[in-house]
Formats: structure tokens, C-alpha cells, sequence
């Protein structure tokens, strides 16, 4: 890659930890210094225990703890319980995240990560048939630099003691950046991931910046229009599982002469600040020695 591309994909991914210093202002709703889990309050027309809310606005709304390029260390804990499905040799469980918000220790199942979601058009066999079967609708790729992986694989480690490998992950070795495999819920009556564009950015009376997000639909439908066919510089937050090879009768432990974990990304909201030209697309299956 040219110095120059170089250039301009560090000032792109500065830009992103710039921009995502600021808060999305989507709720007023506030919360005291230490919630009540025992307590019902309301969040987007769902009714939550208060610390879950609280962790939900924290990272939906005000877009904070996120991992990142350049950004702090979020103050989060990553944490998981595997378990047999009753068939095959693999364990697995759902990852939960506990965030330290002003002292609080809050839970949910979600985590974000500034990357760029992939929504540009893939290649198709010369019969029509798409050479990444489901791009679009039941899975997409989102990129993210090398440290930023790196640095969640990290976090796994120290919340769960398991080494994460790089399965399903593609590796671009002149920009980089890792492009992993996101799954999106598709079926009837599953919630589809939402896709939210920056509405309006504007100086308060303090001189700080107020950021708003206007929903554009779904992750599927946004995709299915051809002017959003590009990458979107985004804040991407997906609930993630862990499956680690075992036996039916045995629970594999880290650190016990097993091999590393595989983690499972699910799309779930999308945070856009525009489209960029500094990735190099994937547009169709990659050869072997791409997979990591």
C-alpha cells in the first residue's frame, strides 16, 4: 500500500475515535450513581432492571466502552459460562459484559467496536448465483484494525482465561485490518440489527458537540439500496457466544491442554458516521491462506 493510503487511513480511523468522544444524545433518561437491579424502569419502550438499563444507555446511546483505534481501555469485564447442547463434541455460551459506569458494575450482553461495516455489492457466478451466499441478509463482513482485535482477544482472556484463535477472521496484511464474519437475525419474528445514520451535529452552549442519530431501518434493507452499497464508518455493537471443543462428558477448561476458543459475532446496531473509500472490499470467498 502507498504511504499515502497509509496517511489517509490513519486519519480515517482518527477521525472515527474523534467523532465517537462525543455522546449520542438519543435519551434524557438519567440514572443514579448506584442502580437498583431489584427495580423496573423503562428503556426504549422495554421495560429492564435499572442496572441493565443503565449499562444498555451507556453503550446504545452514549456510545461509550467501546474498543477502538486510539480510543482508552474500555472499562469493561468479559465474562461466560460454556455448556453442552446434548449432541457433538463442542461446548459453548454467550459472552456477558460487565461495564464500570461511575463505580457501578452493570451487566448486559452486548459490546461495541468502531470498525466498518461492509455493505458493498459481491461478485456472482455467471448464472446469477452470489459467490457469498446470504451477504447482506443472514451475515456481513465488518473490518476493524489489527490492535483493536487484538485487544478484545485480549480482553476474553483475562474475563474468561480462554486464548481466542482468529477462525472466521480474514486478514488484509497491507491495510492491517481483520474482517470478521457477523451474523445478522433474518428469520420472521426475530429482530433484524438496526442501522442508524448521524442526523445532526451542532455547538452547544458549553462549545461541546451534540450527536444524533436518525434510524434508516433495518441492516438488510439499507443494504438492499444501491447508494448505501459502500463501507459505513460505524460503531458496531454485537452480542458474542464462545464455543470451545470438548466432549459430551467433559467440560473443556482453559489452560488445559485445549486448544483456543472460537468467539461468534451477531450484528445487532449499527452507529454510522459516512461512507469511506479506505477498505478494500471483500468480494467473494477468500482463498485459504486469507483465513486466520
Amino acid at each position: 500500500m502507498a504511504k499515502s493510503e497509509e496517511n489517509d487511513f490513519d486519519d480515517f480511523i482518527s477521525s472515527i475515535a474523534a467523532d465517537n468522544g462525543q455522546e449520542a444524545q438519543r435519551d434524557d433518561k438519567q440514572f443514579s450513581a448506584s442502580s437498583d437491579n431489584s427495580r423496573i424502569v423503562k428503556w426504549r419502550g422495554n421495560f429492564v432492571p435499572e442496572k441493565e438499563a443503565k449499562a444498555l444507555h451507556h453503550v446504545f446511546d452514549n456510545l461509550q466502552d467501546h474498543f477502538g483505534h486510539q480510543r482508552p481501555d474500555p472499562r469493561v469485564r468479559f465474562n461466560t459460562s460454556l455448556a453442552h447442547p446434548g449432541h457433538g463434541q463442542f461446548w459453548s455460551g454467550d459472552l456477558e459484559f460487565t461495564y464500570n459506569i461511575d463505580g457501578d458494575h452493570c451487566t448486559i450482553a452486548y459490546m461495541s467496536i468502531d470498525s466498518c461495516l461492509d455493505l458493498t455489492p459481491k461478485l456472482v457466478h455467471k448464472h446469477g448465483q452470489p459467490l457469498l451466499k446470504g451477504y447482506g441478509t443472514s451475515w456481513v463482513y465488518v473490518h476493524l484494525p489489527e490492535p483493536t482485535f487484538e485487544r478484545i482477544k485480549s480482553y476474553v482472556s483475562v474475563g474468561t482465561g480462554w486464548d481466542v484463535s482468529n477462525e472466521g477472521a480474514v486478514y488484509d496484511p497491507n491495510m492491517k485490518l481483520y474482517a470478521i464474519k457477523a451474523k445478522m437475525l433474518n428469520d420472521d419474528g426475530e429482530p433484524k440489527p438496526s442501522f442508524w445514520v448521524i442526523k445532526e451535529k451542532e455547538a452547544s452552549n458549553g462549545g461541546d458537540n451534540n450527536v444524533s442519530f436518525s434510524r434508516l431501518g433495518s441492516v438488510q434493507e439499507v443494504a438492499a439500496q444501491p447508494h448505501q452499497q459502500h463501507f459505513h464508518r460505524s460503531v458496531c455493537i454485537f452480542s458474542v457466544s464462545m464455543e470451545a471443543k470438548g466432549t459430551p462428558s467433559f467440560k473443556p477448561h482453559p489452560g488445559a491442554g485445549y486448544e483456543e476458543a472460537d468467539l461468534s459475532f451477531t450484528l445487532v446496531s449499527v452507529r454510522t458516521w459516512g461512507i469511506t473509500d479506505c477498505v478494500a472490499p471483500i468480494v467473494h470467498a477468500p482463498s485459504p491462506s486469507q483465513w486466520h
